[in-house]
């Protein structure tokens, strides 16, 4: 038996596992990047327009550190999708690192691997298996991004560049998941090391584009090396050997640290806990909120963060907006007359997808928890099924309005500072962050509901996220039908700051999640475990 037996028969078993997830985050991509490219159409119709936005957007050290540079102020395609060339490769690389860790330490810790390796199954199947499946995933967004960019009228040789760019950094990550899942002996802690190096990558890159004496900093970065590409501003192929020569290295590395462990095992042990439980610990929800709040904290960091640099950038905003049909066309993306209040209840508005995503996460964790097995020996004690629901339930629930409100606080104060009006300016951003809770909390409690009546079926929450993502982003842009619209809920969100606030959707979101949440506890209580 060859070291990569039974690599073929993981990679069929990979595909058919994530034969929605793959498909629904390709197009969640390929979506996102063609239908920015076709708003910008109308945004930026002639040279001098292009010109004006891109010059005001790399004047802004805010624009700049979040979304990287503009090489080419002249360029149609590099003004479209400069919010999408560095911040798009982090999201691929990001979804290219889980998908490998998903696959083969998940597979460890879980237990499955073991039993497959009692059959013929070589050591570096797993990996192997994991790798394919991650690249393959990425090379194919990348090459079906760059046909829908074309599709709406970009230069094939820029489009090209651009799928190139996405898929570079897939693949450089995907060999840096390869190695963290060799580290740990948990999924979680090995996704957490990826977004530790994620993120100081990006931190890099945004060093190296701030100014023009520290642009040296970016080619640090295996985010910077994919922006290096500049698709619609050079089209320079040949910096995408160094993301390839990161993957040969990531995945050798990967293959000789396979050898110096045990299956099951990680090279760095985890530290042993008390001896006994502290008084912390003695309740579902005091162990919910150690088993959550790691997350939290970061998650929590990075929504402040992002609060901070939105509202910086609000103070560029009528600079950026030029041309009569662009704040059109904002205000109606917006809802509201001000073309700054407009942008910052669009912002407020990504915020909550992001909010969402955490509490998918953290509701997701019910099912980990379940088919890890340590949700039964709880439940064997005092512990009832309601109150071990419940505290999940909860610090999903809290853990969304904490960090809507943190990126609210954010914004403000940062956005009061640069209007100068903070006094104003505060708690209207506050407001606009929990206008969001409704709808956030709707699309947790069906991950919810979901795991109380059918278990197996928890994932599709990402798919139903992804949906509401779809129509939420680029209905307006795709001119879709209203009822069509009227099936995300995030659609029936006020849109503050500046616009009418109206009770009744609010309320509406509130009760139908409410509802949800408490059917899941009888749905719960009427299933078997596991």
């Amino acid at each position: 038996m060859t070291d990569f037996a039974g690599t073929g028969t993981l990679v069929r078993l990979a595909l058919r596992r994530d034969r929605v997830l793959i498909p629904l985050w390709i197009v969640v991509f390929v979506v996102m990047a063609a239908g920015s490219a076709q708003a910008s159409i109308d945004l930026y119709p002639d040279v001098q327009s292009r010109v004006e936005a891109a010059r005001t957007a790399n004047a802004s050290p805010a624009l700049v550190s979040l979304y990287g540079r503009i090489f080419d102020e002249s360029s149609l395609g590099a003004v479209s999708l400069f919010k999408l060339t560095a911040f798009g490769a982090l999201l691929v690389a990001l979804l290219a690192a889980i998908l490998v860790v998903r696959h083969t330490r998940a597979e460890e810790e879980n237990g499955r691997l073991e039993l497959l390796s009692a059959g013929v199954l070589g050591r570096y199947a797993a990996v192997t298996a994991a790798f394919i499946v991650s690249a393959g995933t990425v090379v194919l967004l990348g090459l079906l991004t760059a046909l829908s960019l074309m599709g709406v009228g970009l230069d094939t040789r820029g489009s090209l560049a651009f799928g190139l760019t996405w898929a570079s950094a897939g693949l450089a990550f995907a060999g840096v998941g390869a190695v963290t899942a060799q580290l740990s002996e948990g999924a979680r802690t090995a996704n957490g090391f990826t977004a530790i190096i994620l993120g100081v990558s990006y931190v890099l890159r945004a060093i190296g584009d701030a100014k023009s004496d520290t642009g040296w900093v970016s080619w640090l970065s295996p985010i910077g090396w994919a922006q290096q590409i500049r698709p619609y501003a050079g089209d320079r192929f040949v910096v995408a050997l160094l993301p390839l020569v990161l993957l040969v290295v990531t995945v050798l590395g990967a293959l000789a640290l396979i050898r110096r462990r045990d299956l099951g095992a990680g090279l760095v042990r985890p530290r042993p806990g008390p001896a006994t439980a502290s008084a912390a610990l003695r309740s579902p929800l005091a162990l919910a909120w150690r088993l959550h709040r790691g997350s939290l904290y970061g998650w929590g960091f990075a929504f402040l963060l992002l609060g901070f640099l939105v509202g910086n950038i609000a103070s560029n905003v009528d600079g950026f907006v030029t041309s009569e049909s662009a704040k059109e066309l904002v205000q109606k993306l917006g809802g509201v007359d001000a073309i700054t209040d407009a942008f910052l209840s669009t912002e407020m508005g990504v915020l909550g997808l992001l909010a969402s995503a955490f509490g998918i996460q953290a509701a997701l964790r019910l099912r980990s928890e379940e088919t890890a097995l340590r949700a039964e020996p709880l439940l064997a004690t005092g512990v009832t099924r309601s109150r071990w629901l419940g505290s999940h339930v909860l610090m999903a629930l809290f853990g969304t309005g904490v960090l809507v409100l943190l990126g609210g606080l954010g914004s403000g104060i940062s956005s009061g500072a640069s209007l100068g009006n903070m006094g104003r300016q505060l708690p209207r951003m506050l407001a606009a962050a929990a206008v969001q809770l409704p709808a956030i909390w709707l699309v947790t409690a069906l991950v919810v509901i979901l795991f109380g009546l059918a278990p197996k079926l928890v994932t599709a929450g990402w798919v139903l996220f992804g949906t509401f993502l779809l129509i939420g982003q680029f209905g307006a842009v795709f001119d879709l039908p209203q009822s069509v619209m009227n099936l995300s809920p995030y659609g029936h969100t006020p849109r503050l700051p500046g616009g009418d606030f109206s009770a009744s959707p609010v309320i509406w979101l509130t009760v139908i999640a409410a509802a949800l949440t408490l059917a899941s506890f009888t749905t719960f209580r009427r299933r078997d475990i596991g």
